[in-house]
């Protein structure tokens, strides 16, 4: 692939809702740039775009995928985005690289809810948005119920640069607005048309769109403003400018129809990206850091040899790590050492390599402006500023979003532990959405991520890539016990077996804390009832018989020890001796003290639609929730609340079921609380039934 000068790159990335034609469009787009020689179908596995096995499986895209090509003589970097909820980090990751966005709303479903979603997305990052009605041979297909719904949802009059010639099953082709021509299409996936005068039956329908068109676009310009007041005919390369420039502003939200399985409006697409989007140097600057730590925008230049770069995506296949990153200045050559400013450290870039899916054409370098990736930079990670030494920003960090589901992972074979955690660690590499981490009190591995979808495609990619499985489980709840009272135990330790005997006793009194403060061990010995050296013996034994529980196994936390009193034998006593007297007369006094079980408790913020507001509420109160207050913003309502952990372990899939996938969540730790006795009583119980069942199993 030749390298291309930076004002004839652009980059764009194709949004929208799940099923809104996404790939279908790239696809189509690649067709016709004579990349493939067929038509790439979704349903048929066949498709450029989604070239991952869980992807074919599935049949929508889980993660981004890139395809560079040539359309008269630009360079097009395309982006094929997810739309799932559950792999929107991918998406929103993707907002970093490009440019612009083409936002797919399908023609019957309307403005969904992961459009809206996508839709403030693309205003925080200030980027130019144009829009592609897809679908319009389908059944239900409403050209002018999805005007309505972008203006009533985005607050913004749309401007149609085309209506369509028929819908459902007669659409036939577009009209241009602004040339005032008919494109009649072939219906056989060739994208071929003829052009012809709009029929007669809609001369009136396109007046009127080109009208507001017209007006439009003259308001982005006095002359054009003037030239249109005056009753003049203005040229269309002077209204193909005036588009440009209000496209560029944000003042104009373009929409163009057409179908992306049936390859109709298509190339009307491709031209409007070569003419209108764009270029890399007037995209709206990155937010930085410079080396102060003070926030910067960083504009992408041309006329600057220093090299610097943005990596926004981390792809794993069989040749191993894949960096693709966005150049915001100068240029980088394949095999030259970088200096990635993230981690303050050199590195090694590779192969430089264009994409067309998971193809891969080596190039000698990558221009300012250019989207390309870099094989094998294994200490370059997503979010990564790479420069040449004398950068002295750092692009805003990609992060990581909160996870809302969780599970205990359990490998299916034995000794198959390291390739499962080797595997999950390059996956999670790739997917900074997803995290593992072991609980320290459960001792379980966690495997957390944005939904069910989300950790089931994980789980898949571990079974394809890397040929192992895992059993997964809810993940145990990390409760605690404490005291309420205070009470007094002693305990002798006493073992004669022939020879030198055990033998250590102590008297503690225990007593509780104030929650948070831990625990205290307080020496109160006096007259040497105790010798110095066995002391320290007494509170290990205390500290690890408190780390295993008392009522129910779980560590007891917020307690004070006072050592008042023992004995000793001066044959027979040792450490193990003190230790044990100390691990037993501990077990004692807390089931003396009136034990409690405690809860974890979260904090959380929901956002649901605000019609379903009402609904989610009484849910949270059934889960034992508290609501603490909730705000209105737009068309949701904001709830927080605060809610014990066990009530929510699997809130991510009923919170979607009842908002219709609209709704989301962030939970984040509060604080301990007791649990409630009747509760408490079930919990104790399955919890000595399992350590009987794993006694009796080491037995």
């Amino acid at each position: 692939m030749k390298i291309y000068e930076s004002s004839k790159i652009r980059n764009i990335g194709i949004f929208g809702h799940g099923s809104s034609g996404k790939t279908s469009l790239a696809e189509a787009m690649l067709f016709m740039a004579g990349i493939t020689t067929r038509l790439g179908r979704v349903e048929s596995g066949n498709t450029v775009m989604d070239f991952e096995p869980e992807e074919i499986k599935k049949g929508i895209s889980i993660s981004g995928a890139v395809a560079s090509f040539d359309w008269k003589k630009v360079l097009i970097n395309l982006i094929d985005t997810p739309g799932d909820a559950n792999f929107l980090t991918d998406t929103t990751n993707i907002l970093s690289g490009v440019d612009s966005i083409l936002l797919t709303i399908c023609a019957a479903s309307g403005v969904e809810v992961i459009t809206e979603r996508l839709w403030e997305l693309c205003i925080t990052k200030g980027l130019p948005r144009i829009i592609f009605i897809n679908k319009m041979d389908r059944e239900r297909a409403d050209f002018e119920k999805c005007l309505k719904e972008i203006r009533e949802s985005f607050k913004i009059n749309p401007l149609p640069l085309q209506i369509p010639i028929g819908e459902q099953d007669k659409f036939s082709g577009v009209i241009d607005l602004l040339a005032k021509k008919a494109y009649i299409y072939e219906k056989d996936g060739s994208g071929k048309y003829s052009m012809a005068d709009p029929p007669e039956e809609i001369s009136g329908q396109v007046e009127e769109y080109r009208t507001k068109a017209l007006e439009a676009i003259a308001e982005t310009d006095e002359k054009l403003l003037d030239l249109y007041l005056g009753g003049e005919e203005i040229s269309i390369n002077d209204l193909k400018n005036g588009l440009r420039k209000g496209f560029i502003e944000g003042q104009l939200l373009p929409v163009m129809v057409g179908s992306a399985t049936n390859n109709i409006g298509i190339g009307p697409v491709l031209d409007f990206i070569t003419e209108v989007l764009p270029t890399p140097f007037e995209r709206k600057g990155f937010a930085a850091k410079d080396k102060d730590g003070q926030p910067i925008t960083v504009e992408s230049k041309e006329d600057t040899k220093q090299f610097a770069a943005l990596v926004f995506k981390t792809v794993m296949d069989q040749m191993g790590k894949l960096s693709i990153f966005r150049v915001i200045s100068g240029e980088v050559k394949s095999n030259s050492q970088i200096y990635n400013v993230s981690r303050q450290k050199y590195e090694r870039i590779g192969q430089i390599v264009k994409l067309i899916g998971k193809k891969k054409e080596p190039v000698d370098s990558a221009p300012a402006g250019d989207i390309a990736a870099a094989v094998k930079m294994e200490d370059t990670f997503t979010g990564n500023t790479i420069a040449d030494s004398k950068a002295g920003f750092v692009i805003d960090e990609i992060h990581a979003p909160i996870p809302m589901l969780s599970f205990a992972i359990q490998p299916k074979s034995k000794g198959d532990e390291e390739k499962i955690f080797g595997g999950l660690n390059r996956i999670c590499e790739e997917d900074i959405s997803l995290q593992i981490k072991r609980e320290e009190q459960t001792h379980e591995v966690i495997l957390s991520g944005m939904g069910q979808g989300h950790l089931d495609a994980a789980i898949e990619k571990l079974r394809n890539r890397y040929k192992v499985d895992v059993v997964l489980s809810t993940p145990k709840v990390p409760y605690k016990e404490t005291i309420k009272g205070r009470a007094t135990s002693r305990y002798r330790h006493k073992k004669q077996t022939g020879g030198r005997g055990q033998f250590g006793e102590c008297e503690i009194i225990i007593s509780s804390l104030d929650r948070g403060q831990g625990f205290l061990f307080l020496d109160e010995i006096v007259g040497g009832v105790i010798p110095r050296q066995y002391i320290p013996a007494v509170e290990k034994g205390i500290v690890e018989a408190s780390s295993q529980g008392v009522i129910a196994g779980y560590p007891v936390i917020d307690f004070q020890i006072e050592l008042v009193d023992g004995k000793y034998h001066e044959v027979d006593s040792s450490e193990l001796a003190f230790k044990l007297a100390g691990s037993k007369a501990f077990k004692k006094a807390v089931l003396d003290a009136k034990p409690i079980l405690l809860e974890p408790i979260m904090i959380m913020e929901i956002i649901v639609p605000e019609d379903k507001t009402g609904d989610i509420m009484g849910d949270l109160s059934s889960r034992r929730g508290r609501v603490s207050g909730y705000e209105s913003r737009g068309k949701n309502t904001i709830i927080k609340a605060i809610t014990p952990l066990a009530e929510i372990l699997k809130y991510e899939p009923d919170l979607r079921s009842m908002t219709s996938g609209k709704g989301s969540f962030t939970t984040s730790f509060s604080h301990y609380e007791e649990v409630p006795h009747e509760l408490a009583l079930k919990i104790i119980e399955e919890a000595r039934k399992l350590r009987g069942i794993e006694e009796e199993e080491e037995d």
